[in-house]
């Protein structure tokens, strides 16, 4: 096969087989379903391989191929009754017109060269690929799902973690304990390309050593996703894309090095030539240097031109503000890898090394810096954390304004079909939602809709989690994101006598449930789990409170469709967007949440709740969190409980429901990927397409 057969134009998947009437004819239209992880957003599709054998689904992390492995056609034909044809028959049907619909790119006839080429350190399409931690991996893995309903042409490159972040239990003491459980690539749907690029990393000693890389192909609908793997026989015994973020420092340079500088070689073998190179976060930045190599050496140009040349095709997402999403190394590291490679590009290793700082006394080299030197375009997450980051890197544009440093904001957005219940989802449409229709459901239709979901995802509790089966009619509150301090998970609980009260009080009760992880080197992290958990087991929590371990795409979905109201509580301005909160709202799950990130624009009393906590100036980070905690519990017994526990004479909160209509319909598509996506094209994307061709044109 001809390396460009590898590409976006040959990603629609499989075709069905016609015909189903026995065990092996039902397992090849199984896993022509399960080869492309398109199956992720359609609702009925998770059905289809919970209904074969439930537990062990669950067991398997709801990896469709894993379970396929391990029923034999016997098991299968079992499953054969005629509603579950009739349910393979729509799923295989929706497939099919999925990938012939006219895309929203085709429609808009936008240059027919145009490429992107998205890299991510992580990606989060579904439990079963475990290579994402939280936020940054599941909105990468959305976005190539709307890439793919868009029609949008473009390729996602990351690495393939062998043994993926990690999973979490509680030990005896209630702290959180990693474990890393191997990943089998014959369980995936992953197809491996026969090409094997080397980069060349260095060992302790400081020498240079060539690494081959394998390649694996994920299909993502129209879009595919290209994850590089270090472990190929006869490379060094280094566990360089074992774990996410994991290993010592020399480790974590190796993984960006594998990402940038190997994710540009794994193109060019491809027989891809990208016109826009989207860095989502730092980690990828190294590319720029490889590309800069590359017009050095292969095509003649100075570094100067080389520089320019790149700079006008390439588009920089800064996620966050918090300093572990800003990657720093010492300069020596990068020196060891390469100082030679600078050397061919024409650069004076000063001037590179000059590159990745803010300050000229800046001691480290910064990802960051280094991927917003050599980007003509850059954007933050939202409104908010655009102006964030204006003036946190506005020292590399010390002769501008503020206000002018050339950092602009597109807001995240989520793919709904992913994360929307199966229940709304046939109230506002079978096949796409139509979030406007909100408006006109019944109260009585879209409250049987929300309890379903609800106490789908309390009997779920107690079969993944072995949790005692908690009330339905009970408020029902849902933390549930990374365990980043700055997060406040425990602000909640952070006044226990009058959290008690409120989880307590006989007429307007509250129940909560929590969930997330801290990074392995995070205490600070790992002692609010351990105080949220040593909280649930107090007589005062009443079995109100519940920690559910091991946080995951699945469980989160969950979370997002059943719960009542969504709580977040960081401490402002860290939150640079906040992309579960968008989940909950287009499920008619009221956020209440600090006004940050997302929720800084997106907040109406029509549709929510604010925790306003207001300071002066100056203000300690402990006078801070108390101001926010009285009156996040003002709220919650001022606004929050009066709203849910009216009720009419069918004992349906009518205030509360309207409240969801308003989360549905106005947040529902705002806060969508295709919007998202949308605006990446015309904002940044046929501007670096266009810039490019015309710097082309004049440097050569």
């Amino acid at each position: 096969m001809a390396p460009s057969a590898w590409g976006p134009e040959r990603t629609l998947g499989c075709r069905f087989v016609a015909e189903v009437h026995d065990g092996a004819t039902l397992r090849k239209a199984l896993l022509e379903i399960a080869c492309d992880f398109s199956f992720t957003w359609i609702a009925e599709t998770r059905l289809l391989f919970d209904a074969l054998e439930p537990r062990r689904f669950a067991e398997l992390h709801h990896n469709p191929t894993a379970l396929l492995s391990e029923l034999t056609d016997d098991d299968l034909t079992r499953a054969l009754t005629p509603v579950y044809l009739e349910r393979l028959e729509r799923v295989q049907g929706r497939l099919v017109r999925d990938r012939g619909a006219e895309t929203w790119w085709s429609e808009r006839s936008g240059p027919r060269d145009l490429l992107v080429a998205y890299f991510s350190a992580e990606f989060g399409l579904d439990e079963s690929l475990p290579i994402y931690s939280g936020g940054l991996g599941v909105l990468a893995g959305d976005y190539l799902k709307a890439a793919s309903e868009l029609g949008l042409p473009l390729v996602g490159i990351g690495l393939f973690y062998r043994r993926g972040y990690f999973r979490q239990r509680l030990d005896a003491d209630d702290r959180q304990v990693e474990h890393y459980p191997l990943t089998d690539t014959s369980r995936l749907p992953l197809q491996l390309v026969p090409m094997a690029p080397v980069v060349e990393l260095a060992d302790d000693d400081g020498n240079l050593v060539p690494v081959r890389l394998a390649v694996w192909r994920v299909r993502v609908g129209r879009a595919s996703l290209y994850l590089i793997d270090t472990h190929v026989e006869g490379n060094p015994d280094w566990a360089v894309t074992d774990t996410l973020y994991g290993g010592d420092r020399a480790n974590r340079l190796r993984q960006e090095l594998l990402l940038g500088v190997g994710g540009v070689r794994v193109l060019r073998r491809l027989g891809l030539e990208p016109t826009v190179f989207h860095l989502n976060e730092g980690h990828s930045a190294f590319l720029q240097l490889e590309r800069l190599r590359e017009l050095v050496e292969e095509q003649g140009l100075s570094a100067d031109e080389g520089l320019e040349r790149l700079r006008s095709s390439t588009v920089f997402t800064t996620h966050t503000p918090v300093p572990a999403g800003n990657e720093v190394f010492d300069p020596e590291l990068v020196r060891l890898s390469l100082g030679g490679v600078v050397e061919r590009c024409g650069l004076a290793w000063e001037d590179f090394v000059t590159l990745g700082k803010v300050e000229t006394s800046d001691s480290g080299f910064g990802l960051t810096p280094f991927a917003l030197r050599t980007s003509e375009h850059a954007n933050a997450v939202s409104e908010l954390h655009g102006a964030v980051s204006r003036e946190m890197w506005h020292g590399l544009w010390p002769e501008r304004r503020v206000d002018e440093v050339p950092i602009t904001s597109i807001t995240n957005g989520v793919h709904q079909r992913t994360w929307i219940s199966a229940e709304l989802g046939k109230l506002l449409g079978d096949t796409d939602p139509h979030f406007d229709r909100a408006k006109d459901l019944a109260a009585g239709d879209l409250w049987e809709a929300h309890r379903s979901a609800k106490e789908r995802l309390l009997e779920f509790m107690v079969t993944t989690r072995g949790e005692p089966l908690l009330d339905p009619d009970v408020l029902t509150i849902g933390f549930a994101r990374r365990f980043a301090t700055y997060k406040r998970a425990g602000l909640l609980f952070s006044d226990p006598e009058r959290f008690a009260r409120l989880l307590t009080d006989p007429g307007r009760p509250i129940q909560v449930l929590v969930a997330g992880k801290a990074h392995p080197a995070d205490e600070g992290g790992k002692d609010v789990i351990q105080q949220v958990v040593e909280f649930a087991r107090e007589r005062e929590a009443a079995g109100r409170v519940v920690f559910l371990e091991d946080y995951e795409m699945t469980l989160a979905r969950r979370l997002v469709q059943g719960v009542d109201l969504w709580l977040n509580t960081p401490r402002r301005p860290f939150e640079a967007s906040g992309t579960s909160g968008m989940k909950a709202a287009l499920n008619g799950v009221l956020n209440c949440s600090i006004l940050d990130g997302w929720w800084a624009e997106a907040y109406s009393p029509a549709c929510g709740f604010a925790i306003e906590g207001g300071v002066a100036d100056g203000a300690t980070e402990e006078e801070q969190d108390e101001a926010d905690a009285a009156a996040l519990y003002a709220v919650l017994d001022g606004q929050v409980l009066p709203a849910y526990y009216e009720r009419d004479d069918a004992g349906v909160p009518q205030r509360w429901i309207e409240l969801m209509r308003e989360s549905i319909a106005e947040l529902g598509p705002r806060f969508g990927t295709a919007r998202m996506a949308s605006e990446y094209v015309e904002r940044l994307y046929l501007p670096a397409h266009e810039g490019a061709l015309r710097v082309a044109s004049r440097v050569g």
